[in-house]
């Protein structure tokens, strides 16, 4: 039920987001550590989620990939940690670290989350560790690591394309003939500002 769910953020709130799906609004409880400087107001986006149920209702918990989601349920299936902990320390550890604490018996490093003292670490770490992989855990690293350098390079190409239009609009050509000019740069991807200043004022 509920595998993952698709729409604009409406809202950013300080333990999740408000999710809008055709025009209904769903809190989603998030880890710190897919919200802060990751996710944005108004921003369409798929986010995996699980539905916990309680006596007095029922609560939506989303991750941004399917893995995490994953160590979110093995966490909760520890005895002694629900999901208010579970989120607690996947806000202080990211899913990455989470797991190599787990596969380097860190103890400490999860001691850190709040709410969960030594001891809990410690049998955590032996529920987990027979469930958990090295190389999927250094395969979903890496993925990470690629997303995040794709997403830079793509960020840092709409920066450079912005400016320039910028400043061509500033050296007083009009808007269209700004955009038109530097979309129109063959090599506008791989270019700093001032190369793709530099090309575009050939296009005018």
């Amino acid at each position: 039920m509920l595998a993952f769910l698709e729409g604009e953020i409406a809202a950013m709130e300080e333990n999740g987001v408000i999710l809008e799906v055709n025009h209904i609004g769903y809190h989603i409880f998030m880890p710190s550590s897919c919200l802060e400087g990751v996710l944005r107001e108004g921003e369409t986006v798929r986010i995996h989620t699980y539905l916990h149920v309680k006596e007095d209702g029922l609560q939506l918990y989303g991750f941004l990939n399917r893995e995490d989601r994953r160590l979110f349920k093995l966490l909760i299936g520890v005895n002694g940690i629900g999901p208010k902990a579970a989120m607690g320390i996947l806000s202080a550890l990211t899913a990455d670290e989470l797991r190599f604490a787990v596969l380097s018996e860190d103890a400490a490093a999860i001691a850190k989350a709040p709410g969960v003292g030594k001891k809990t670490a410690q049998k955590l770490i032996l529920e987990l560790k027979d469930k958990l992989n090295l190389e999927e855990a250094f395969e979903q690293k890496l993925s990470h690591v690629q997303s995040d350098a794709q997403n830079w390079r793509a960020e840092s190409r709409v920066d450079a394309k912005t400016e320039a239009i910028q400043a061509l609009v500033a050296l007083g050509y009009s808007n269209a003939d700004a955009i038109r000019s530097v979309n129109a740069v063959s090599d506008g991807e791989n270019m700093d500002v001032e190369e793709l200043l530099r090309a575009s004022l050939k296009n005018m």
